[in-house]
Protein backbone atom coordinates (compact mmCIF):
# COMPACT_ATOMS: atom_id res chain seq x y z
CA UNK A 1 0.00 0.00 0.00
CA UNK A 2 2.77 2.45 0.89
CA UNK A 3 4.53 1.85 -2.45
CA UNK A 4 1.46 3.14 -4.30
CA UNK A 5 1.47 6.59 -2.65
CA UNK A 6 4.05 8.22 -4.97
CA UNK A 7 2.06 7.11 -8.00
CA UNK A 8 -1.11 8.63 -6.52
CA UNK A 9 0.69 11.90 -5.83
CA UNK A 10 1.97 12.01 -9.39
CA UNK A 11 -1.54 11.58 -10.76
CA UNK A 12 -2.90 14.31 -8.51
CA UNK A 13 -0.16 16.71 -9.57
CA UNK A 14 -0.80 15.93 -13.23
CA UNK A 15 -4.44 16.90 -12.79
CA UNK A 16 -3.48 20.14 -11.10
CA UNK A 17 -1.06 21.03 -13.89
CA UNK A 18 -3.65 20.38 -16.59
CA UNK A 19 -6.25 22.89 -15.46
CA UNK A 20 -8.09 24.86 -18.14
CA UNK A 21 -7.44 28.45 -19.15
CA UNK A 22 -10.32 30.41 -20.67
CA UNK A 23 -9.76 33.30 -23.07
CA UNK A 24 -12.61 35.59 -24.09
CA UNK A 25 -12.24 38.43 -26.59
CA UNK A 26 -13.64 41.75 -25.35
CA UNK A 27 -12.90 43.56 -28.60
CA UNK A 28 -10.05 45.68 -30.02
CA UNK A 29 -6.94 44.53 -28.08
CA UNK A 30 -8.76 43.52 -24.90
CA UNK A 31 -9.15 39.98 -23.60
CA UNK A 32 -10.37 38.36 -20.40
CA UNK A 33 -8.10 35.49 -19.42
CA UNK A 34 -9.41 33.25 -16.64
CA UNK A 35 -7.22 30.87 -14.65
CA UNK A 36 -7.93 28.84 -11.54
CA UNK A 37 -6.98 31.69 -9.20
CA UNK A 38 -7.20 34.88 -11.24
CA UNK A 39 -8.82 36.91 -13.98
CA UNK A 40 -6.57 38.98 -16.23
CA UNK A 41 -7.82 41.77 -18.51
CA UNK A 42 -5.56 43.13 -21.24
CA UNK A 43 -5.72 46.67 -22.65
CA UNK A 44 -9.21 47.86 -21.60
CA UNK A 45 -10.44 50.51 -24.03
CA UNK A 46 -12.27 53.82 -23.82
CA UNK A 47 -15.81 53.93 -25.27
CA UNK A 48 -14.66 56.72 -27.58
CA UNK A 49 -13.46 54.02 -30.01
CA UNK A 50 -17.12 53.36 -30.79
CA UNK A 51 -17.80 50.42 -28.47
CA UNK A 52 -18.81 50.36 -24.84
CA UNK A 53 -16.35 48.42 -22.72
CA UNK A 54 -18.18 45.44 -21.16
CA UNK A 55 -18.68 45.05 -17.41
CA UNK A 56 -15.91 42.82 -16.17
CA UNK A 57 -13.94 42.26 -12.97
CA UNK A 58 -10.35 41.12 -12.63
CA UNK A 59 -7.46 40.72 -10.23
CA UNK A 60 -4.92 41.82 -12.86
CA UNK A 61 -4.92 44.35 -15.71
CA UNK A 62 -2.09 44.71 -18.21
CA UNK A 63 -1.70 47.96 -20.15
CA UNK A 64 0.57 47.91 -23.18
CA UNK A 65 0.73 51.71 -23.52
CA UNK A 66 -1.06 54.85 -22.41
CA UNK A 67 -3.31 55.54 -25.42
CA UNK A 68 -7.01 55.70 -24.51
CA UNK A 69 -7.96 52.67 -26.58
CA UNK A 70 -5.63 50.47 -24.49
CA UNK A 71 -5.34 51.96 -21.01
CA UNK A 72 -8.73 52.40 -19.30
CA UNK A 73 -7.97 50.20 -16.29
CA UNK A 74 -10.50 52.23 -14.28
CA UNK A 75 -13.29 50.54 -16.27
CA UNK A 76 -12.37 47.12 -14.86
CA UNK A 77 -14.09 46.20 -11.60
CA UNK A 78 -12.68 44.30 -8.65
CA UNK A 79 -9.85 46.72 -7.74
CA UNK A 80 -7.28 44.97 -9.97
CA UNK A 81 -3.54 45.39 -9.77
CA UNK A 82 -2.41 47.24 -12.91
CA UNK A 83 0.82 46.31 -14.68
CA UNK A 84 1.91 48.96 -17.18
CA UNK A 85 5.69 48.72 -17.12
CA UNK A 86 8.29 46.23 -18.37
CA UNK A 87 9.53 43.77 -15.76
CA UNK A 88 8.79 40.47 -14.08
CA UNK A 89 5.82 40.13 -11.74
CA UNK A 90 3.71 37.51 -9.97
CA UNK A 91 0.21 37.84 -8.54
CA UNK A 92 -2.60 35.39 -7.75
CA UNK A 93 -0.70 32.46 -9.20
CA UNK A 94 -0.03 34.27 -12.49
CA UNK A 95 3.48 35.14 -13.68
CA UNK A 96 3.79 38.20 -15.90
CA UNK A 97 6.75 39.31 -17.96
CA UNK A 98 6.72 42.72 -19.66
CA UNK A 99 9.03 43.38 -22.63
CA UNK A 100 9.75 46.80 -24.07
CA UNK A 101 8.88 47.22 -27.74
CA UNK A 102 7.72 50.04 -30.01
CA UNK A 103 4.43 51.33 -31.41
CA UNK A 104 6.08 52.17 -34.76
CA UNK A 105 9.08 51.36 -36.91
CA UNK A 106 11.05 54.41 -35.78
CA UNK A 107 11.78 53.23 -32.21
CA UNK A 108 8.82 55.12 -30.81
CA UNK A 109 9.44 58.42 -32.56
CA UNK A 110 5.92 58.42 -34.06
CA UNK A 111 3.73 56.77 -31.42
CA UNK A 112 5.91 55.89 -28.44
CA UNK A 113 6.74 52.64 -26.72
CA UNK A 114 4.67 49.48 -26.34
CA UNK A 115 4.88 46.62 -23.86
CA UNK A 116 4.54 42.98 -24.83
CA UNK A 117 3.12 41.00 -21.90
CA UNK A 118 3.78 37.30 -21.49
CA UNK A 119 1.22 35.81 -19.11
CA UNK A 120 1.87 32.38 -17.61
CA UNK A 121 -0.58 30.22 -15.66
CA UNK A 122 -1.78 26.59 -15.67
CA UNK A 123 1.43 25.65 -17.52
CA UNK A 124 0.33 27.81 -20.49
CA UNK A 125 2.09 30.94 -21.77
CA UNK A 126 0.17 33.71 -23.56
CA UNK A 127 1.84 36.64 -25.33
CA UNK A 128 -0.27 39.79 -25.71
CA UNK A 129 1.36 42.08 -28.26
CA UNK A 130 -0.52 45.30 -27.54
CA UNK A 131 0.05 47.82 -30.34
CA UNK A 132 3.20 46.18 -31.64
CA UNK A 133 4.39 48.37 -34.50
CA UNK A 134 7.54 46.51 -35.50
CA UNK A 135 8.46 42.83 -35.49
CA UNK A 136 10.81 41.72 -32.68
CA UNK A 137 14.45 41.22 -33.53
CA UNK A 138 16.14 37.93 -32.73
CA UNK A 139 17.36 39.18 -29.34
CA UNK A 140 13.86 40.10 -28.17
CA UNK A 141 12.37 36.91 -29.62
CA UNK A 142 14.94 34.87 -27.67
CA UNK A 143 14.15 36.83 -24.52
CA UNK A 144 10.43 36.13 -24.91
CA UNK A 145 11.13 32.44 -25.43
CA UNK A 146 8.53 29.77 -26.12
CA UNK A 147 4.88 30.77 -26.10
CA UNK A 148 1.73 28.70 -26.48
CA UNK A 149 -0.86 31.33 -27.42
CA UNK A 150 -0.22 34.53 -29.38
CA UNK A 151 -2.65 37.46 -29.25
CA UNK A 152 -1.58 39.33 -32.36
CA UNK A 153 -2.64 42.64 -33.98
CA UNK A 154 -3.36 42.22 -37.68
CA UNK A 155 -4.95 45.46 -38.93
CA UNK A 156 -1.91 47.57 -39.76
CA UNK A 157 -1.61 51.38 -39.79
CA UNK A 158 -1.24 51.67 -35.99
CA UNK A 159 0.29 48.19 -35.64
CA UNK A 160 1.98 45.52 -37.71
CA UNK A 161 -0.11 44.61 -40.75
CA UNK A 162 -1.56 41.32 -41.94
CA UNK A 163 1.60 40.17 -43.70
CA UNK A 164 3.78 41.02 -40.72
CA UNK A 165 1.35 39.22 -38.39
CA UNK A 166 1.81 36.09 -40.50
CA UNK A 167 5.59 36.57 -40.21
CA UNK A 168 5.32 36.91 -36.43
CA UNK A 169 3.34 33.68 -36.16
CA UNK A 170 6.02 31.89 -38.18
CA UNK A 171 8.76 33.47 -36.06
CA UNK A 172 7.31 32.63 -32.62
CA UNK A 173 5.57 29.35 -33.60
CA UNK A 174 2.70 29.42 -31.08
CA UNK A 175 0.31 26.50 -30.83
CA UNK A 176 -2.60 28.94 -31.17
CA UNK A 177 -2.73 32.42 -32.71
CA UNK A 178 -5.69 34.72 -32.02
CA UNK A 179 -6.06 37.88 -34.17
CA UNK A 180 -6.99 41.23 -32.64
CA UNK A 181 -6.90 44.98 -33.40
CA UNK A 182 -8.57 44.96 -36.81
CA UNK A 183 -11.28 47.10 -38.37
CA UNK A 184 -15.00 46.32 -38.09
CA UNK A 185 -18.30 48.17 -38.20
CA UNK A 186 -18.48 48.82 -34.44
CA UNK A 187 -15.38 51.02 -34.46
CA UNK A 188 -15.37 54.77 -35.10
CA UNK A 189 -14.40 54.89 -38.77
CA UNK A 190 -13.08 58.43 -38.46
CA UNK A 191 -10.27 56.98 -36.37
CA UNK A 192 -9.92 53.44 -37.69
CA UNK A 193 -10.79 53.77 -41.39
CA UNK A 194 -7.19 53.00 -42.42
CA UNK A 195 -7.01 49.85 -40.28
CA UNK A 196 -7.60 46.70 -42.35
CA UNK A 197 -10.36 44.20 -41.67
CA UNK A 198 -9.95 40.69 -40.31
CA UNK A 199 -10.73 39.33 -43.78
CA UNK A 200 -7.56 40.93 -45.15
CA UNK A 201 -5.52 38.97 -42.64
CA UNK A 202 -7.42 35.73 -43.25
CA UNK A 203 -6.60 35.99 -46.97
CA UNK A 204 -2.89 36.05 -46.16
CA UNK A 205 -2.86 33.38 -43.46
CA UNK A 206 -2.48 29.96 -45.09
CA UNK A 207 -2.08 27.81 -41.99
CA UNK A 208 -4.56 25.66 -40.10
CA UNK A 209 -7.74 27.42 -38.95
CA UNK A 210 -10.43 26.50 -36.43
CA UNK A 211 -14.08 27.62 -36.71
CA UNK A 212 -14.83 30.91 -34.89
CA UNK A 213 -15.56 30.48 -31.19
CA UNK A 214 -17.19 32.60 -28.47
CA UNK A 215 -14.31 31.74 -26.15
CA UNK A 216 -11.27 29.51 -26.08
CA UNK A 217 -11.02 26.91 -23.33
CA UNK A 218 -7.66 25.20 -23.45
CA UNK A 219 -5.51 22.92 -21.32
CA UNK A 220 -1.78 22.38 -21.58
CA UNK A 221 -2.36 18.88 -22.94
CA UNK A 222 -4.48 20.31 -25.76
CA UNK A 223 -1.58 22.23 -27.27
CA UNK A 224 0.17 20.91 -30.35
CA UNK A 225 3.38 21.75 -32.18
CA UNK A 226 1.52 22.85 -35.31
CA UNK A 227 0.18 26.40 -35.19
CA UNK A 228 -3.52 26.96 -35.77
CA UNK A 229 -5.55 30.14 -35.98
CA UNK A 230 -8.56 30.70 -33.71
CA UNK A 231 -10.87 33.67 -34.35
CA UNK A 232 -12.84 34.70 -31.28
CA UNK A 233 -16.22 36.35 -31.54
CA UNK A 234 -17.11 39.40 -29.42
Amino acid sequence: MISNIPSLNFKMNSVILNLPMTIKYLGHASFLIKTKDARVVTDPYDPSIGMKFPKVEAEIVTVSHSHADHSRANLVGGSPHVFDWPGEYEKSGVRIFGYKSYHDKEKGAQRGENILFKIEAEGISVLHCGDMGVLPDDKLADEIGDIDILLVPVGGHYTIDAGEAVELIKQLEPSIAIPMHYNHSKLDQKVFKEVASLDEFLKKYDGAKSPPEDQLVVKKDDLTEESRLVVLNF
